[in-house]
Order: structure tokens, then C-alpha cells, then sequence
């Protein structure tokens, strides 16, 4: 990377995924398996991270995976992206997923926030670009992120 950090905006990266709830998704209860969602939501933020980074990635720690409501056979289940925080080598995404109704109505049943790494050419961790939030709500997203950063390094610290 250039001396100058490069710099990136939270729309640079977004991302939208979708799908449609099938048989083999289901769970013994007859709702969304929480397993393939969770597998959804981390193929996402990878996406995310790497067109912020342009760098291969790695999850390292889910720090919020809240479940809200189910989805279930035949839902339309519609899925965002989004840089909400930037520290030198590690990248928070959240994702929000939510069921669509046929009308296009959207109910909000996850949401979700990873913090991943990006990884040089022998998959050591390296810089990523700084992230500019630009609406009031990405301020707002990146100063909890900043918050929740720092309450991951204060438990960490703790542990050991």
C-alpha cells in the first residue's frame, strides 16, 4: 500500500444477496436452519470485505448474531452488507437479512455483525483501506463500531 492510506465509503462495498427458502434449508421445526443462515451471512461479509479491502479475508469473531424472527418454506429471504467500521487490519460488516413478502414489504429477522481480517500473499494480516462513513447513519454505525472494538480488546485483555 502507498504511504498515504487509501480511503473507501461504505457504499464502495455494499452488498445485496438473495434467496429463496427451500426443503433442504429447513430445520426439524420448520423454519430457516440458524446454520445456514449463519453460512449465508458469512459468505456475505466476505464479499463485503474483500471489494473494501481488495484482499483475500478471514472471519475472525462474530460479535453479534441476533435471530429476531424465522423464516420458513418458499420466503424470499433478502440480505445487506455493509462496512460499518475500519481499524488497520480488520474490517466490522454488518449484515441485516430479512423475509420479503410478495408485496416487497421487508421484515427484519437478523442481524449481524463480523469483524474480518484481510490477508497478504502468505495469508499474514494486512493493511486495509480507512472507511469514510458518510450519512448520518454510517456515522452513527461507525462510532457503535468503534465502541464494540473497544469492548472486544477490554475482553480480551481480561482474559488472559
Amino acid at each position: 500500500m502507498s504511504e498515504e492510506r487509501r480511503v473507501k465509503h461504505p457504499s464502495d462495498s455494499a452488498t445485496e444477496q438473495v434467496h429463496i427458502i427451500t426443503q433442504s434449508d429447513i430445520n426439524g421445526f420448520d423454519r430457516l436452519f440458524g446454520g445456514a443462515l449463519m453460512s449465508w451471512i458469512d459468505i456475505l461479509a466476505a464479499v463485503v470485505a474483500r471489494r473494501h479491502s481488495e484482499r483475500n479475508v478471514t472471519t475472525v469473531f462474530v460479535d453479534t448474531l441476533e435471530f429476531r424472527a424465522p423464516a420458513r418454506v418458499n420466503d424470499t429471504v433478502y440480505m445487506t452488507g455493509k462496512m460499518t467500521y475500519a481499524g488497520r487490519t480488520s474490517m466490522e460488516v454488518c449484515v441485516r437479512t430479512f423475509v420479503e413478502e410478495l408485496s416487497g414489504e421487508r421484515k427484519l429477522i437478523n442481524v449481524a455483525y463480523l469483524i474480518l481480517v484481510a490477508l497478504d500473499e502468505k495469508e499474514e494480516p494486512t493493511e486495509v483501506p480507512g472507511l469514510i462513513p458518510v450519512t448520518e447513519e454510517e456515522l452513527e454505525e461507525w462510532n457503535a463500531g468503534a465502541r464494540r472494538r473497544a469492548l472486544r480488546n477490554q475482553r480480551r485483555s481480561e482474559k488472559f
